[in-house]
């Protein structure tokens, strides 16, 4: 029987929409959005002045290759430009990844807190999601191994993991490698690898330099405060790249977010200032938290998540309310599995005092 209207591939519509974080306050209170780990030292200057400079170029495309981007980031990071690719955000990257990789019902392994772009790419490309529990919160090398099959063609590993903000030691993420079948592509997520301040963290690059089956993707939404310009950008081995290149579309990248992201990548000292100021604020929020008798999981990111008990009057869900109210704007997840947590983005250090005054009265019972 012919259907009546066009109808979409299988899985599409079993893919939830993301939502992002909440960006709005009610009206005369200030805004303090603190829901989607954007850095509060804002872009580097230099950024904005590159990125102004393209206003007199509009009518032009941009180079369609982001050589100078792709130059800029292999000359900070000593990599080969001809194994970078850039994107529209990592999110892009992610999805032309599943796209090139995965086929109707081949599997995409990920883990239950994992990014939720994991599941809406493997569903669009016609996949199959498996997801792995978490222990304490954290990626589970030997439950992800458990889980591959003869079909897994792709595992995601998003490293440090938003929105737990916890991580694997490099030493575990070369044994989940190890273990893997040769085939199969392993994905790390690093979006937040430039907050990691851990002697045993690595982002992949050298996994990737000496493997066949190894892709790292970072993103400039982050640390470089440059999210509105939607820039991602991954390292992997020429081949995979080669594939990549080929189903991308031909001006992914634009002009504006060329030139700001490469003068971006080479302003280090506004990068160094964006770490000072997370450890610092990190290390602090966490505390006063802990204070107030909530649990916080221990954050490598530039955010935190703060589990709320299941008291009525002290839920992560009345609490999201009591915190708007007063135009502190953090990030309800319960979409990620985890209905009595909410994340915090570590913000400016009024923001910051501000969230720990509001959840003293919130838990007081104060008003």
């Amino acid at each position: 029987m012919t259907a009546s209207r066009p109808t979409p591939r299988p899985g599409v519509l079993d893919i939830e929409a993301y939502v992002p974080g909440k960006s709005a306050a009610p009206a005369g209170v200030k805004l303090h959005k603190l829901s989607s780990n954007e850095t509060p030292l804002g872009p580097s200057p230099k950024a904005v002045e590159a990125f102004q400079s393209l206003a007199s170029k509009l009518e032009f495309y941009p180079d369609g290759s982001s050589n100078k981007l792709r130059a800029a980031i292999a000359g900070r990071y000593g990599l080969d430009p001809a194994r970078i690719l850039c994107g529209t955000g990592s999110d892009e990257l992610l999805q032309l990844i599943t796209k090139a990789y995965l086929g109707d019902g081949d599997e995409g392994v990920f883990t239950e807190h994992g990014f939720l772009v994991y599941r809406i790419a493997i569903l669009a490309a016609g996949g199959k999601p498996v997801v792995v529990k978490e222990k304490n919160y954290t990626a589970d090398v030997d439950a992800i191994l458990a889980a591959v099959t003869p079909k897994t063609k792709i595992v995601f590993l998003a490293n440090p993991n938003n929105p737990t903000g916890t991580y694997l030691p490099f030493d575990e993420v070369k044994r989940l490698h190890a273990g893997l079948p040769s085939n199969v592509l392993l994905v790390l997520d690093a979006a937040y690898a430039e907050y990691v301040r851990r002697n045993d963290y690595a982002s992949g690059l050298e996994l990737v330099a000496e493997s066949e089956n190894v892709v790292m993707t970072r993103t400039f939404s982050k640390i470089y405060g440059l999210a509105n310009l939607r820039i991602g950008w991954l390292y992997a081995p020429a081949h995979i790249v080669d594939a990549l290149d080929r189903i991308r579309g031909p001006f992914n990248v634009n002009g504006a977010a060329i030139e700001a992201g490469a003068a971006a990548v080479a302003d280090e000292a506004h990068v160094a200032a964006a770490i000072e100021h997370n450890e610092k604020w990190l290390a602090w929020t966490t505390a006063e938290l802990e204070k107030l008798g909530l649990t916080v999981t221990p954050s490598v990111g530039n955010f935190i998540l703060i589990h709320f008990p299941k008291t009525p009057g002290k839920t992560a869900k009345e609490a999201d309310a009591f915190l708007t109210q007063r135009g502190l704007i953090l990030r309800a997840v319960a979409s990620y599995g985890l209905p009595d947590a909410l994340r915090m983005t570590i913000g400016s250090e009024e923001a910051n005092r501000l969230v720990v005054a509001a959840l003293a009265d919130f838990l007081a019972g104060k008003a």
